[in-house]
This record gives C-alpha cells, structure tokens and sequence, in this order.
C-alpha cells in the first residue's frame, strides 16, 4: 500500500507490516493487562449541561529551553490554536479557556522546578507537558497531588503505563514499546543485519533502546554496540569511537537535541543512509548541516503522517502567523497539542466542573474510550453534542485517541520517514 501500512500490533507480525508512511497499530493489544487500580475509568452517564458558565484554566509545562526546545513552538501553537477554536464557541458552550505558558526545560536545567509552582499557585486545572518522559517524572507527584491533571502530547516512556498517578496522568501520544517495534523492524527489513545504538540516559532513551533491541533482535539481528550518555553532556566522542569500533551495518540515535552535536562527528565515518532517528530528534534541519548530510537517512515519528495532515498544519501556519508566533519549522506534537487541550475542554463540558478530578473522570468517555458516544471530529460539533445532553466521542487531528483505562491512547500511529537532500524529512513511500 503506498504510503502507508495499515497492521494491528502482534508481536508475531512481519517486518513488511510495519513499512510505509505509517504503520496503524491498535495498542489495546499490547496492554491487555496494563490496568492500575489508582486509573479513572471514566464514566458512561451523561452529565447535564452546565448551568453557570465554565471558565477551564490550563498551564502548559511545554520545553521553551533545554533540549527538546525544538518541539516547543509547535506543541505551543497546537494548544493555543485549539484554544482560539474553544473561546470561540463560548457562547453556544458557556466554556471559556485561560492559558498560561510555562517552561519545562529539561533534566538539566530544571526549569520546571520554578515554573509547576508558579502555574500549580495559578489555579489551573491541568497542565499539558511535558514533552520529555524524563522531565515528566520529575513533577508528575507534584501536579497530581495537588489534584491537577498533567496532559502530555509527547511524553512515550512506559512508564507512565503503570506509574501511580491518581487518574490524573493522559497522554494522546503512544507508548515506545510500539514505536521501538517498528524501528526495529524497519531498520532489519533494510537489510541490516548489526546495529549501534548512541542512547540517552533517561527512561526515554532507555526504555526505547531496549525496545528497538528486543524487536530488531527478534527479527534476527544483533546489536553490537549500545553507549549511553546523560542530559547536559556536550561532548560525545567517546560514544562515537564505541559505537564506530563496533562496525556496525546501521546506527540509530536515541537522543534529543544533543544530535546536532553528535552528528558531524559520525558522517565524517558513516553513510547517511545506515543512519536511523526517532521522535526525539527527527527534526527538519536543513542548512543547519551541509547540503546531503543526511540523505537517505531514516526516523520515526508517532503520530499520523505529516504528509496527511497539510490542512491542520497549513491552517496552524496562518493562526501562527495571525498571532505574531514564530513561523514553524517542525510540526513534531502539534497535533496532539491540539487534541490534548481539546479533550480538556470536552472533559470539562462533560463534567459541568473545572475540578482537575472531575475533569479526568470524563476525559477516557468523551476520546470514546468507553460508553457509546457519538463521532465527532471538530470541538465545536463535541460540544454542541454534550450541551445538547449527548455523549461525546471526540476523533481528532492525530487520530481516534481512545483512551484506556490508564489514559493511554488505545489506537496509534507510526510515521516512517526519509531524510532528501535538503536535510529535511518526508514520508518514506518502500
């Protein structure tokens, strides 16, 4: 099928289901058992229509700085693009939407150590970040225990699956263990028989390392080489030198930002079209890299393929634009930025109650994730359901979401992706 691959998870499926622009995968599969007795389980009964008007305020714990601060703009821009659509239908839904920007940072620099505080002493009823699992588990406590959701759209470690949360922790992006199937997959179906890895050292880098390893070595290859380094470090050679003595057939980066720094030192070695990204640093970066650096390189990305999603990502350029934001060179989470403040709102109507609790027992209902709810795929039309005292079933820009019973999304999306001359990606189209 050209341009993408549809397959439900298995663990005995072939490496040809996982190729093409996106391989769909059902994770209820792989989660059978992923139950917490701490999780909401949402609710199927139809809360009335609110009676006062709703004001829903939302912090976003979203990487301004630190290493993941290229997917900041456009997870910023997803969530107050979706907020300009929700303010405004406030006089059909009496839900109005405050926003407050924060910065997660990273491990390192700890932003987030100043601004959970500030934005938890704020008032709000859930905070959407952040990007990075690590950065994540290192105020998950404090948000949670205070009674505040914490939405991520990118956060992908496992951890979160069956980490005590209060049933206040959803994310609309996909656990690792699907994406490190996949690239698994597609770096031994490209006839690599020996693979290096050069992997962060944090429950990201290494959950999907070990992740990528058990399926590429399920499919019949080994992994020779397998370095670690920490958030903050600034020189990788010594990583570099392990990995390139190992000879492998192909390198796959388990990184953030670092990458710009660790990829000069390895084409001056290594062909372009052995090398392998994930969503943490498969990033446009065009004439930041010599002209071809990359051709031919690989990476994956949860979510459905950008190529698929021109109009939302053309539609977030002009509200960009209209609101003096930075242009954007990524789209990397906006859509699940988008979908994750939609939700809350949903979650809110549903509730007739700003109450970060309240809020979390509707949000696993209104994604469709239990009751029997009608399809919508705009806020407007969701909320014009629930006020009209329906069930909502929100399906939005990055998928059917569905949230499980520990607010993992139950349906995901893979993107696979190729790198052209211009040291940017498109879908890949094997």
């Amino acid at each position: 099928m050209s341009g993408f691959e549809k397959a439900k998870a298995s663990r005995s499926r072939t490496l040809k289901n996982v190729l093409g622009g996106v391989a769909v995968i059902g994770v209820s599969v792989l989660f059978l058992s992923a139950c917490s007795p701490t999780a909401s389980t949402g609710s199927s009964e139809t809360a009335a229509p609110p009676t006062d008007d709703l004001t829903l305020k939302i912090g976003t714990a979203l990487p301004q700085t630190g290493n993941l601060a290229y997917l900041g703009p456009p997870e910023e821009a997803g969530v107050q693009y979706a907020i300009s659509e929700i303010n405004a239908a406030t006089a059909d839904t009496g839900l109005t939407v405050d926003l407050t920007l924060g910065d997660s940072g990273d491990t390192d620099n700890k932003a987030y150590e100043t601004e959970i505080p500030r934005l938890l002493g704020d008032g709000v009823s859930a905070i959407i970040g952040a990007a990075s699992s690590g950065t994540s588990l290192k105020f998950i406590d404090d948000v949670v225990g205070a009674g505040v959701i914490q939405f991520s759209p990118a956060n992908t470690s496992d951890a979160f699956t069956t980490y005590d949360d209060k049933g206040l922790y959803f994310r609309t992006a996909p656990s690792d263990v699907l994406q490190g199937e996949v690239l698994g997959n597609l770096i031994a179906e490209d006839g690599n028989q020996t693979l290096g890895l050069i992997v962060l050292n944090d429950s990201y880098g290494t959950g999907l390392a070990k992740y990528v390893t058990d399926s590429f070595e399920a499919a019949g290859g080994e992994v020779v080489a397998a370095p670690t380094y920490n958030t903050g470090d600034t020189s990788f050679d010594s990583q570099i030198q392990e990995v390139l003595a190992a000879d492998p057939d192909a390198i796959a980066l388990i990184t953030f930002e670092e990458v710009k720094t660790i990829l000069p030192g390895l084409l001056a070695s290594f062909p372009s079209d052995k090398l392998y990204f994930v969503d943490g640093n498969l990033k446009n970066f065009g004439d930041e890299l010599p002209a071809g650096s990359l051709t031919g390189a690989k990476g994956t990305l949860p979510g459905l393929s950008i190529d698929s999603l021109t109009d939302f990502t053309g539609a977030l350029d002009d509200f960009a634009s209209s609101e003096g934001l930075p242009a954007l060179k990524d789209y990397s989470y906006a859509a699940e930025s988008y979908d994750a403040t939609v939700l809350l709102a949903l979650g809110a109507l549903a509730a007739g109650s700003t109450d970060g609790t309240d809020i979390a027992g509707k949000l696993q209902e209104v994604s469709g994730g239990s009751g029997d709810g009608e399809k919508c795929t705009t806020y407007a039309d969701c909320a014009a359901i629930i006020v009209g005292g329906g069930t909502a079933d929100y399906d939005g820009i990055s998928g059917p979401i569905s949230f499980d019973d520990v607010g993992d999304p139950q349906d995901a999306s893979i993107g696979i992706y190729v790198y052209g001359e211009d040291n940017n990606y498109t879908a890949y189209e094997g």
